[in-house]
């Protein structure tokens, strides 16, 4: 797990969990007060002023295939 702190009261932070596959991105601290699923795997936790304290990717490792292989691939071509 990384920490970075950017301010007195406001924590970033990532988080992998190999055995469910799961990304955590935090955003902030706080309460979840709602959780929507933006796409299919991916769900953003908002607190009680509906501001993103979190970001949740399911199924971490093959989402992350899907959007690196198109970057890589425009690497090698500028290459």
């Amino acid at each position: 797990m990384t920490k970075k702190k950017h301010g007195a009261h406001e924590k970033r932070w990532v988080h992998y969990d190999s055995k469910v596959d799961a990304l955590y991105i935090a955003m902030k601290g706080g309460a979840e007060s709602n959780v929507m699923e933006v796409v299919p795997g991916v769900n953003v936790e908002l607190n009680r002023k509906k501001e993103i304290i979190g970001i949740e990717i399911l199924n971490a490792a093959q989402f992350l295939k899907s959007v690196l292989k198109p970057l890589e691939k425009r690497l090698e071509i500028a290459a």
